[in-house]
C-alpha cells in the first residue's frame, strides 16, 4: 500500500519501510510522528481519498544538507558578497499507513 503525504510544503509518496528526507520535524532520533495530511493512498491501481488516514513513522536523524553557496556580484562596482547555508532536515523511516500498524500490533500481542 502507499500513500502521498504533504509535509513541510512538499509532497511524498511513500510505502511502509520506505526512508524520506524532509523538512525539519521537531523530536529526537527514535521518536515516533504521525503524518495526518494525506492526500492520496491505494494499492496497486485501487486508489481512495486519504481523508481519515494517517501515517506512521519514525525519526532515523536530525541532519544536515549540503552547502549551497550564494555570490552576488555587481561587475564593475568592487561589490561581491559570499555566503553560505545549510539547510536542516529530518530522516523518516515510514512504519505504517493507516490501519496497518494497529492490525500488526494486534497480531503480536495475540502470538504473545
Amino acid at each position: 500500500m502507499f500513500a502521498v503525504v504533504r509535509t513541510g510544503g512538499k509532497q511524498y509518496r511513500v510505502a511502509a519501510g520506505d526512508k524520506i528526507v524532509v523538512e525539519k520535524i521537531d523530536g529526537e532520533a527514535g521518536d515516533s510522528v504521525t503524518l495526518g495530511d494525506v492526500l492520496l493512498a491505494g494499492e496497486g491501481g485501487d486508489l481512495k481519498a486519504g481523508s481519515g488516514l494517517t501515517v506512521a513513522a519514525e525519526i532515523i536523524a536530525q541532519a544536515k544538507g549540503d552547502k549551497v553557496i550564494v555570490f552576488k556580484k555587481r561587475r564593475r562596482h568592487n561589490y561581491r558578497r559570499k555566503n553560505g547555508h545549510r539547510q536542516n532536515h529530518t530522516i523518516l523511516k515510514i512504519v505504517a499507513i493507516g490501519g496497518e500498524r494497529a492490525k500488526a500490533d494486534a497480531s503480536e500481542n495475540a502470538a504473545a
